[in-house]
């Protein structure tokens, strides 16, 4: 692939989760979070993004919300069960990022706020449309994910470098 061609990223904010008494690591998914999850899922296959590759936080939550939206993807990418995602910065999850092979257009990292929506507004140098508006109004809800592009490699993915394409919530 071609660096000058576009990449996209996309963020996802895993589904709503459940208390039940465990560590905050093996919280799993609420009934409402699977639904969420495989909604989601429908959405991200309306984006047409094919990923290449998958970055999963090592959390049940996580791992649950991408085994269930994957499911609705025409295209199922390579996924890599990666613990730093787990209560990452969005500094951490750019370091994350920015070792992507280069073979890689387009990739997911499905992980935990608040570093995927800090990640999101860092990212976003511009926005299309009304994108910015509807995440700044929302939040990043669970379930919710955000589309970027951004031209070059990997490594040079950073602080404004991206546009904010298309943002997604449950309850849009």
């Amino acid at each position: 692939m071609s660096v000058a061609e576009p990449r996209e990223i996309v963020l996802f904010r895993h589904a709503k989760a459940d208390w039940p008494p465990v560590s905050d690591h093996e919280r799993p998914l609420a009934e409402r979070g699977r639904m969420d999850a495989a909604v989601a899922g429908r959405k991200l296959a309306d984006t047409a993004v094919t990923f290449d590759l998958a970055l999963c936080s090592t959390s049940v939550r996580t791992r649950e919300t991408w085994k269930l939206a994957v499911h609705e993807l025409a295209h199922r990418p390579k996924t890599h069960y990666e613990e730093r995602v787990y209560e990452a910065s969005p500094g951490e999850l750019i370091a994350v990022l920015n070792e992507i092979p280069d073979d890689v257009r387009n990739a997911i990292l499905i992980g935990h706020n608040p570093g995927v929506h800090g990640l999101a507004e860092i990212l976003a140098g511009d926005a299309e449309g009304d994108a910015r508006q509807r995440m700044n109004r929302r939040g990043f809800p669970a379930a919710g994910f955000a589309v970027l592009t951004f031209d070059g490699t990997w490594k040079s993915l950073e602080p404004g470098v991206a546009t904010l394409t298309d943002y997604w919530a449950p309850s849009e």
